[in-house]
């Protein structure tokens, strides 16, 4: 579930994905200092989202700096930190962790087993920073599992359950916020998972593995269904965030939500078609 919350490049300006690229080096050194090499192996642009999105709507102090790293041996990258990259490090492990035990319980992957094995003593750092809402997330992992299993054709209440933890990770505060936030994480959660079951129906079905879209698959309008499906899911998250008062960095996650999140289902999409017409 991993991946689908990047920026469209092409429709950048250069100084704007300089801006989104050291959140993501901000974020990697995050996950070094607080969980070492392990850590920055779960990576992802996912949670540096989060990171840009809280860092531009509460201004915290960040500091910068270059660097270089294992990516980045030769060339020094522009690195920004704050409370928020940090924060977005922890959930990210502790996403990364639960996505590790959910493959190996699905599919026995023995590398899943393997990684959530290292991650492990990370994730109770985690644990021990956030117990209730580390105990709300793993709660509604438990419940997706419990779904999964029961092969439920309900794909908004499959969907709902992981826009749940999206929601617990975007409210990162109790105040005025709180609720637009968990709004716009819980139909970012939803677009994520529906995207994943759309990228993943074809392998789903030839392993025999859960896809809520199963029933949606071979009908001659899955394609446009689907498609408004997810297309609702960032609608709603769109418009709670433009309820929040962003000055900075707004082209940025605008690029992301409007552009970006599309990139990978209009690949997909374009894949499938050319195989169909194979």
């Amino acid at each position: 579930m991993f991946g689908y919350i990047v920026v469209n490049k092409p429709e950048m300006k250069f100084r704007e994905f300089d801006m989104y690229q050291s959140y993501y080096c901000g974020l990697c050194k995050s996950l070094k200092d607080r969980y070492g090499k392990r850590g920055q192996m779960t990576l992802s642009y996912d949670m540096t989202f989060l990171a840009l999105l809280l860092s531009s709507l509460y201004e915290p102090e960040t500091v910068s700096g270059y660097r270089r790293c294992v990516a980045h041996p030769v060339e020094k990258h522009l690195y920004r930190q704050n409370e928020f990259t940090d924060y977005a490090a922890d959930m990210n492990l502790l996403l990364s962790y639960e996505k590790c035990l959910d493959d190996w319980n699905d599919e026995h992957k023995t590398k899943k087993r393997l990684m959530a094995a290292l991650l492990k003593s990370k994730n109770q750092q985690v644990y021990e920073k956030y117990p209730e809402k580390f105990d709300k997330i793993c709660a509604c992992m438990e419940r997706i599992h419990e779904l999964e299993k029961a092969e439920s054709r309900n794909i908004d209440e499959v969907s709902g359950a992981f826009g749940e933890i999206m929601a617990e990770i975007f409210a990162y505060r109790q105040d005025e916020w709180e609720e637009t936030l968990r709004r716009m994480g819980f139909f970012f959660g939803k677009f994520i998972y529906l995207m994943d079951a759309y990228e993943d129906i074809e392998e789903d079905l030839e392993k025999g593995t859960y896809n809520p879209m199963k029933d949606l698959y071979g009908q001659e309008d899955f394609e446009k269904r689907a498609g408004e499906v997810l297309l609702m899911m960032m609608a709603e998250c769109s418009k709670a965030y433009e309820r929040l008062p962003i000055v900075e960095n707004t082209q940025i996650l605008r690029n992301i939500l409007y552009s970006g999140v599309w990139s990978r289902y209009d690949q997909v999409k374009q894949k499938r078609k050319e195989k169909l017409e194979k």
